[in-house]
């Protein structure tokens, strides 16, 4: 288990022990939200024998989450959605290089403070875990052959707000996320390695329905 992971583990595990316990509450016990989410790589790496730098691209796709109220005011929500993205090495020693493209699931779990959950206007914070698992790669065949990438872990930090439509339970809601996420990557069987940095940003826009 490489360090990152661990600490985000450690990290979450401890956010889970200091949420206060469940309490009896007259709000919602639960909500469910679909959203369309913007995925916007920040985006770094270091690349062994070629040198260069990474390219991802930004990608849109629908997202499920689904929130479990502990208190009126402390909520854990995860997260669930997979995203394509196009991969190309740049500035490398052989040019612009197409890696191809692989596809993430990046299943988030965070610690969310609302601040007022019983308004029409209801801002909340959060901050958590990610554990990202990279799957289908797809690559040219040449110059790169396969592609490898390891499961990853790392911090999220989320702001948001829902906001009530009429008084039978539903809302619109936005919320932005940035993910710290770092995953090594193997090319051509490892003849080629390198330590990338995604470090996306999530942000995201929908609807959802509070349960009472």
């Amino acid at each position: 288990m490489n360090r990152r992971l661990r600490t985000s583990i450690l990290a979450l595990g401890a956010a889970l022990v200091l949420t206060p316990p469940l309490a009896a509450q007259d709000g919602p016990s639960w909500q469910i939200r679909l959203r369309g989410i913007g995925v916007i790589p920040d985006e770094s790496a270091t690349i062994s024998a070629i040198g260069g730098d990474v390219d991802i691209s930004n990608t849109v796709m629908p997202e499920l989450d689904f929130t479990l109220f502990l208190t009126p005011n402390w909520a854990l929500e995860l997260i669930l959605a997979t995203t394509e993205h196009d991969v190309v090495a740049t500035g490398t020693t052989l040019g612009d290089v197409d890696v191809g493209s692989v596809w993430l699931l990046p299943p988030t779990l965070t610690l969310q403070y609302h601040f007022l959950p019983d308004g029409t206007f209801r801002p909340y914070l959060g901050a958590g875990g990610n554990l990202t698992f990279f799957y289908s790669e797809d690559v040219p065949g040449n110059p790169v052959s396969d592609a490898d990438y390891s499961t990853a872990g790392g911090f999220a930090l989320q702001a948001g707000a829902d906001i009530a439509v009429g008084t039978d339970g539903w809302f619109l809601n936005v919320d932005a996320k940035k993910i710290f996420l770092n995953t090594d990557v193997e090319l051509n069987g490892g003849a080629i390695t390198a330590d990338v940095d995604i470090d996306p940003w999530v942000l995201s826009a929908g609807i959802g329905y509070r349960f009472r």
